[in-house]
């Protein structure tokens, strides 16, 4: 199965040491949310990870990875 992993952790530190409670502010949500997510017990919205992004000024791939490795195969756009 696919899994989607992120840089959040990292990410906070690179910021100054930004707190999980101050990254809950910026982004609007609690900080047990930032928490779940952060620990991968949690995939936010789309919505979410947008504002995720913004609040570290990258974009939404440079917070969360996805990990194709699964039962699907690999994804490829030959046609």
């Amino acid at each position: 199965m696919p899994t989607i992993t992120n840089q959040i952790r990292r990410l906070r530190f690179e910021h100054g040491e930004m707190t999980q409670q101050e990254l809950a502010e910026r982004v609007r949500v609690t900080r047990q949310t930032i928490i779940a997510i952060e620990g991968g017990k949690y995939t936010p919205s789309l919505e979410l990870a947008f504002r995720l992004g913004r609040a570290f000024n990258v974009g939404v791939e440079d917070v969360f990875r996805w990990n194709e490795d699964s039962e699907y195969g690999s994804v490829n756009n030959a046609g």
